[in-house]
């Protein structure tokens, strides 16, 4: 089948699709009543150019970053991260920071957050044009350990100058929290942990906690549990769920996230990414799923499916591998 003929049948299927959901999402909103109530409209951050691509072996050229952040501005979504600023030593995938950064469109209304691990990267990516950082913090002291080299309590006092910096400058800083539900190396995290440490980044100024499965082995039961801890102590609006799919739950734990009241959701396009350290990691939440779920559930994303998928598929063609999203794959087959 030709190309021009493969996606023609696609736009039509996903115009089928997306017409059948809407038709019946109202009906759908109903009778999921006694799952509790969903938010009317989610937030999506795509994390798929930093997160999905830092692990990648072979280096992604610069000009291919670009145009797929281009193309998931073209798909509406409303925040992307676009690279990290992080020392090429240590992640020579992100080397290229600033000329990313520069390089793409700024689409309005769409905000393009960096990850920033030090004042160092902090003051660069200020420099490249950075409007809005993240920092990093885990639960677990020995993830800690392994991946920046200091424990949980020293992790905080480096946040400190880049959290006077962001402010002094009216920069955003987003906070993240790794093994959210469970480690490499401690196995079970307690919520009682995680609570303590998204309110200490809530209390530094961070304005939204964003709660990583970093090694994918959360279930409902553990979310459900983790963010009761956490909403003790960081009110709900704040919170955003990060989940990877390593054992097939990351839809499942997002949609308890939903029922307790997260707006939130972190997804990367085409399922990219996943861990280095959690042995068969199989990436982030595909944001296709994320966006076909919610759509069936009436909730608003504000994100073109079609324009999603194409962007999907534009970067595992760059990437010479397969999707792992499921949506991608079923629409492709049909």
């Amino acid at each position: 089948m030709s190309l021009s003929l493969s996606r023609r049948g696609t736009e039509r299927l996903i115009s089928w699709l997306v017409h059948r959901m809407e038709s019946l999402s109202q009906g759908e909103v109903v009778s999921t009543s006694s799952m509790g109530t969903f938010p009317k409209r989610v937030k999506i951050v795509e994390v798929g150019p930093r997160d999905g691509l830092q692990n990648e072996k072979n280096i992604v050229p610069t000009p291919v970053k670009i145009k797929l952040i281009d193309m998931l501005s073209e798909a509406g979504l409303p925040v992307i991260e676009a690279t990290s600023f992080v020392s090429p030593k240590w992640v020579p995938q992100m080397a290229d920071h600033s000329e990313v950064l520069k390089g793409i469109q700024k689409f309005p209304g769409i905000n393009y957050p960096v990850l920033t691990p030090n004042m160092k990267g902090f003051q660069e990516a200020v420099s490249a044009g950075a409007k809005e950082v993240s920092i990093f913090g885990a639960a677990s002291e020995l993830f800690t350990r392994k991946n920046v080299n200091c424990s949980i309590d020293e992790s905080f006092q480096r946040f400190d100058g880049i959290m006077q910096a962001a402010q002094a400058a009216s920069i955003p800083v987003r906070g993240y929290v790794s093994c959210a539900l469970g480690c490499p190396y401690e196995g079970k995290v307690s919520p009682a942990k995680v609570a303590e440490v998204a309110k200490k980044l809530y209390s530094m100024g961070c304005y939204e906690i964003s709660l990583g499965d970093t090694i994918g082995v959360g279930t409902p039961g553990l979310m459900k549990d983790m963010l009761t801890a956490v909403m003790r102590e960081v009110p709900v609006a704040a919170l955003a769920v990060h989940c990877h799919d390593t054992y097939g739950q990351a839809l499942a734990n997002t949609l308890v996230a939903l029922q307790m009241g997260v707006s939130v959701v972190d997804s990367s396009v085409a399922g990219l990414g996943g861990c280095p350290y959690a042995k068969g990691a199989s990436g982030n939440l595909a944001t296709e799923d994320l966006v076909y779920m919610l759509t069936g559930l009436g909730i608003q994303t504000g994100v073109n499916l079609q324009k999603l998928l194409e962007a999907g598929d534009f970067i595992c063609q760059a990437l010479n591998r397969k999707t792992s999203s499921k949506v991608a794959q079923a629409t492709c087959k049909l």
